[in-house]
């Protein structure tokens, strides 16, 4: 069985593909997955059945993450080819969805019913289950991440049972936000809102200090808002807003934003790049799941020619860190192809990387070529370091592990419900096992090192070109 690398870096096959002969990677192509057996299944019986005999398991999802976070060292198990379903309970406003759904698909779905869901990340191609086991989020001052919306959870426990967890129980908070060791999910159940439209509107050249100056301003103007830069000797921003058509008190939008023109034509975030893949922008009315994304699901954007990091921290922190980000720009320009800046309320799922605080994100998008964007995401990583940076669970990092297991509160708890739920461990792969501790740890530790992940790293070359 090949190496594996760090659980936080690539490794493995560089090219997408599939089981059998060609590679099994993640979407981007930057991780290759080495499991002793690649298990799609057609019916929850038969995952039911994996997962009893199986002594190690992960579930790979929609591929979207971009560290080892997936990774199994025994059975990696899939759900997509099982048909997906969808109940509402209308008198509640809920929603019970499978959980390998796509939010494209969910959103098309409650929408026909009459409803919504809060908010959408930037891609809708990505699975509900994963996405919420790693707090993948949208933006809005007053949103929670896409995991706030969860009710309850249905997981396939080691045992093969059906075990439920329901909002209001002890262990609920803990295992919203679970990075998939505590079981395989099958089905959730999401709060709805009456369906709503919105329309959305993108600005040009809106100047860094006008940023800095007006952050509160920026981020409240809309239900969801975006700042876009490529950073650079002299960075600007693009400011996209998101806004609920009945919130729009006034017939036509604001004519610039601090400085910042509205634009005269649709956009992509990545300046000169074909918008035609982005949902519809220039006041054009359209249901929620149609707005809130910045992409149509019948497009792939950048067809994963990319890497992805992103580090979350508290939103009052936001302007100084911006700052501390514009005094390393120009190292950033150029390997980044777009960095995006969001924002999220609170919350109190314990390893949601906006617990506690409320939350503004650093998102970067790289390009495709790890040796030189590693150097630069310690760049980044040290100019946000006063900032207790949170990683997103599913991209790129090189934080030591004990620095991000100290900045959750909570994480001795989660070790406990982990170890009461799973004690075999059998929903354990490199990645938990460095970060929750425990047995099934597959390499040991190579000596020396900067005190950063020390499991043993086999990288691949890519292109530079995004």
């Amino acid at each position: 069985m090949p190496d594996r690398g760090s659980p936080t870096s690539p490794q493995g096959s560089s090219s997408p593909g599939g089981p059998g002969d060609s590679p099994l990677t993640n979407w981007a192509g930057n991780i290759g997955f080495a499991p002793e057996r690649f298990e799609p299944v057609a019916s929850l019986e038969a995952a039911r059945e994996v997962v009893a005999a199986a002594s190690r398991l992960r579930v790979l999802g929609s591929g979207h993450s971009f560290n080892a976070i997936a990774d199994s060292p025994g059975v990696l198990l899939s759900l997509s080819g099982i048909e997906p379903e969808v109940v509402i309970d209308a008198e509640r406003r809920e929603v019970r969805a499978s959980g390998w759904i796509t939010y494209a698909a969910l959103g098309r779905a409650v929408h026909e019913a009459g409803f919504a869901l809060h908010n959408f990340a930037s891609l809708p191609h990505i699975s509900v289950a994963g996405s919420i086991a790693t707090g993948t989020h949208g933006s809005g001052d007053r949103s929670g991440n896409l995991a706030t919306a969860v009710a309850a959870l249905e997981f396939i426990d080691a045992d093969g049972e059906i075990r439920t967890v329901r909002r209001g129980e002890p262990d609920f908070a803990g295992s919203v936000v679970h990075l998939g060791a505590l079981g395989v999910v099958t089905a959730v159940t999401l709060d709805l809102l009456p369906a709503f439209e919105m329309r959305q509107y993108a600005y040009d050249g809106l100047g860094f200090d006008a940023a800095v100056a007006h952050f509160d301003e920026l981020t409240s103007a809309a239900y969801s808002t975006s700042m876009f830069t490529g950073w650079g000797a002299d960075p600007s921003f693009q400011f996209w807003t998101k806004q609920r058509a009945a919130d729009q008190t006034q017939p036509f939008p604001p004519t610039q934003w601090f400085g910042a023109p509205l634009a005269d034509g649709p956009r992509h975030p990545i300046p000169g790049v074909d918008p035609a893949a982005c949902t519809e922008q220039q006041g054009r009315t359209g249901p929620a799941h149609e707005r809130l994304p910045h992409f149509r699901p019948e497009f792939t954007p950048s067809a994963g020619e990319e890497l992805q990091s992103e580090y979350l921290v508290d939103r009052a922190d936001a302007p100084a860190a911006l700052e501390a980000l514009r005094a390393v720009s120009e190292r950033l320009a150029p390997v980044v192809q777009i960095s995006e800046v969001r924002t999220m309320a609170a919350d109190d799922l314990w390893l949601s990387p906006a617990y506690g605080r409320d939350t503004v994100g650093f998102h970067f998008t790289w390009v495709r070529d790890y040796e030189s964007v590693q150097p630069v995401m310690g760049v980044v990583e040290e100019a946000l370091a006063s900032f207790t940076p949170r990683p997103h669970w599913g991209k790129l990092f090189t934080i030591p592990i004990a620095e991000i297991r100290s900045q959750y509160p909570r994480m001795g708890d989660f070790e406990k419900l982990r170890d009461r739920v799973d004690p075999e461990e059998k929903f354990t792969n490199d990645f938990c096992a460095e970060l929750l501790g425990g047995s099934a740890r597959l390499h040991s530790a190579v000596p020396g090192g900067s005190g950063r992940s020390r499991i043993r790293v086999r990288l691949f070359a890519h292109s530079a070109e995004p």
